[in-house]
């Protein structure tokens, strides 16, 4: 077994070869003195069967210019444009995550709006896809193909990451099928790009480009850092700066999709500022980074864990904290319910709190994105994991009059399959068509209801 200073030599040797010329570099021996060159092959030929190629197509709606005669003539004179309904198609990069269950992870962005999701595998197997669910604000989604002999790819802890590690992206770049480059990670935390809402990127010069989005960013021992989601360049072409979500946001979002079916974002309930010289002066600080507190929302998690305003938030489980937006993206990725460990420094003292976090706004899913006959009901996960809550019901929507459901039922069941959460009645409703039946706890009672 090799040791990692082993292998970061050996990858030093190779980018000296890479150096030599073409026709020198067709001439080089597989070995010298006995011993074989220094070589990433080993380690791509484990991760890249785990790396897929994403084609998608369907239709957007985009708003065309209506020209002013028929404006005056044929609608309505403010009317300046016209929805559409156009075709696309495109392309990018998913990685499986899960061998046994078929997960494959993405960008949300490669795959919003498609009707008709397809993966390629390294070895030229092709499936269609199903959506369990995405998140914009974090530009993740996951995928899920009914397949056998998958290579799942090993997932780090992406928290150890150093910048000057080695880092190499796998990806299907311009529609060319899969290719590998190399570089390192060039910084850690960068946020503030207004490339998504929950931005804490890897930032790395390993060339990503077009299509490239999806795909892995991996270490020298083939293990899942990053996904591939940006790149910093004029027109869009690769100039050694891209980004990738870090594979512990990546693995907190996905594992809410697979409860849920969807992101349940936690909230700490502060806002504020990343702290500079300004600040630092002001507030007699020894340190110029971390998340300055300017409101704490009363009875929040921050106010409960005894956060104040004036705080300055310098680590979130032990892991550093360099600006406000870093600590938005950090804690937007770790699920409601979920306590953190949040280190302060307040009057020139550090002290940790532990904070609970708790639901956002839109962490109840209406019922009707799921099945059109539960519309007018709003569901959660009970809290003893067992079945799902029927938080609130419209007494004359289709939930209330017609199915029967009433505030405070526990969903148990459907079709005689036992549910543990929204997400599996949602991944059942997907595939199910027709009559299904699901079994309601009431009290003492238990009913079976029958939705059309």
């Amino acid at each position: 077994m090799k040791k990692i200073p082993s292998l970061i030599n050996a990858t030093l040797l190779s980018s000296a070869l890479i150096l030599s010329s073409a026709p020198a570099l067709a001439n080089l021996p597989l070995a010298v003195d006995g011993q074989a060159l220094p070589s990433l092959a080993p380690m791509l030929e484990q991760a890249t069967p785990a790396v897929v190629s994403i084609s998608v197509k369907g239709t957007h709606e985009v708003k065309q210019q209506v020209p002013d005669a028929f404006r005056f003539f044929f609608g309505n004179p403010r009317q300046q444009q016209q929805p559409q309904e156009r075709p696309f198609r495109g392309l990018g990069s998913g990685v499986i995550i899960d061998a046994s269950e078929g997960y494959i992870v993405t960008n949300n962005h490669v795959i919003d709006e498609a009707d008709e999701i397809m993966v390629t595998l390294k070895d030229g197997r092709q499936f269609e896809a199903k959506k369990l669910g995405s998140d914009k604000g974090s530009d993740i989604a996951l995928l899920q193909i009914d397949a056998d002999d998958l290579t799942e790819i090993k997932v780090a802890d992406s928290d150890a990451l150093r910048v000057g590690d080695f880092a190499v992206a796998i990806g299907s770049p311009f529609g060319l099928g899969q290719t590998v480059t190399s570089g390192i990670v060039s910084a850690l935390g960068r946020s503030g790009l207004n490339i998504e809402n929950f931005e804490d990127f890897i930032q790395t010069d390993a060339a990503i480009n077009s299509g490239n989005s999806g795909g892995a960013l991996v270490n020298l021992r083939g293990e899942l850092i990053g996904i591939n989601t940006a790149i910093l360049g004029p027109g869009g072409g690769n100039v050694g700066i891209g980004f990738a979500i870090p594979s512990n946001m990546m693995k907190n979002l996905t594992n809410q999709i697979i409860e849920f079916g969807e992101v349940r974002r936690g909230i700490l309930g502060v806002s504020g500022r990343s702290v500079n010289s300004e600040i630092a002066k002001a507030m007699e600080l020894k340190t110029t980074q971390g998340g300055f507190v300017e409101l704490v929302v009363p009875d929040s998690a921050a106010d409960k864990a005894g956060i104040k305003a004036g705080d300055v938030i310098i680590k979130v489980n032990g892991k550093t904290i360099k600006s406000f937006s870093e600590l938005r993206g950090k804690i937007g990725s770790i699920g409601a319910g979920k306590k953190v460990k949040i280190t302060l420094v307040r009057d020139g003292k550090t002290k940790t709190v532990t904070a609970e976090l708790q639901k956002s706004a839109d962490a109840n899913v209406e019922a009707s994105s799921i099945h059109p006959m539960l519309e007018g009901a709003e569901l959660e996960n009970n809290d003893d994991g067992k079945g799902i809550l029927v938080k609130s019901v419209e007494s004359d929507s289709p939930a209330g009059a017609i199915v029967g459901l009433k505030e405070g039922d526990v969903i148990a069941g459907v079709n005689r399959m036992r549910l543990k959460s929204v997400g599996e009645l949602r991944n059942f409703l997907k595939d199910h068509k027709g009559v299904f039946i699901i079994n309601v706890i009431r009290g003492e009672n238990n009913l079976m209801l029958m939705v059309r």
